[in-house]
């Protein structure tokens, strides 16, 4: 199928719905004479620290295709104004839909420079979160996998004089298998002659997700998702049964709670980050493990900054 940019439907002869009920003139009219609502004064003027629009899908042409993100844009709202322009925000992210972009970042960095202007606020906070496609080779049969990899930005905006300053926070997320250490410690004492790698034990599908703020601008997400995958057993979903034999070793070899996940990706940060972002820059590792002999999942959360990470290194 060739590449389209979309469907476009022309009132002119369109769908009924589209036709204009009266003459362009008379909507030019009303609008010089009505009341712009959002600009009149509310009934309690305290202003909001933030309005927008939220669960929206924008499409964003990336080098992986145009892909759908989902949105959400917030400005804030002085108290002498009764409420935001939402037509001004749907208006810019159609103008942006034509526009290609090297990721998702400079994408919700256009987008505040052009919402922002627009409002009566002067701060902006704008989050768009997806998937793109993640190729892989696996370890023995030499396939390549073609996964989905969870990444995010949130883009901080605001007004300073003339000037609209902003701020980047990239984040990604990757799924990856770990083992219970704890049972396994169990189990070397009810088979001593076993192999300590093929000691029983559970294991569990965890995702870990890492989000570091990138005031520099100098972060990809690869350099993120490098961060991950060199300190967890990340899975892939082309595995043949070679494939998966390395993956089930190496992660009973090395088995990891998700308290391990965190502090392991927050070494691996300091080893492959420290230099390149300031050493302020705050960064949040988050691990859900999805219990497979339990009912319950866990959760561990580690949220600091990098100077943090640096100095506890051992």
């Amino acid at each position: 199928m060739p590449k389209r940019p979309g469907m476009v439907h022309d009132p002119q002869g369109a769908r009924p719905g589209l036709m204009p009920e009266f003459p362009v003139s008379t909507h030019e009219k009303v609008l010089n004479s009505c009341a712009d609502v959002p600009e009149m004064k509310p009934l309690f003027e305290i202003p909001l620290t933030s309005a927008g629009i939220t669960a929206k899908k924008v499409w964003i042409n990336v080098p992986q295709g145009r892909l759908p993100f989902d949105a959400e844009i917030m400005v804030s709202l002085p108290g002498s104004f009764r409420g935001i322009h939402m037509s001004r925000m749907e208006r810019a992210i159609s103008r942006l839909y034509p526009k290609e972009f090297n990721d998702i970042r400079h994408y919700g960095m256009e987008l505040c420079r052009k919402v922002l202007p627009g409002q009566r606020g002067e701060t902006a906070d704008i989050r768009i979160k997806g998937a793109v496609p993640q190729l892989t080779r696996t370890a023995v049969s030499n396939e390549i996998s073609v996964d989905g990899l969870d990444i995010w930005a949130v883009i901080k905006g605001r007004k300073d004089r003339d000037r609209l300053e902003t701020t980047s926070l990239l984040g990604v997320a990757v799924t990856h298998m770990t083992a219970c250490p704890c049972t396994k410690i169990y189990s070397q004492e009810l088979f001593p002659e076993a192999e300590a790698a093929l000691t029983p034990t559970h294991s569990q599908r965890c995702i870990t997700s890492l989000e570091v703020e990138d005031r520099k601008e100098v972060l990809s997400y690869e350099d993120l998702y490098r961060c991950l995958a060199s300190c967890l057993h990340v899975s892939q979903d082309l595995l043949k049964r070679p494939d998966e034999a390395e993956l089930v070793i190496k992660s009973h070899r090395d088995p990891q709670f998700a308290e391990d996940a965190v502090r392991l990706t927050a070494l691996s940060a300091a080893k492959e980050l420290k230099g390149a972002i300031p050493e302020d820059s705050r960064i949040r590792i988050e691990s859900v493990s999805l219990e497979s002999i339990h009912q319950h999942n866990v959760k561990c959360v580690l949220e600091c900054t990098m100077e943090q990470i640096v100095s506890a290194k051992v």
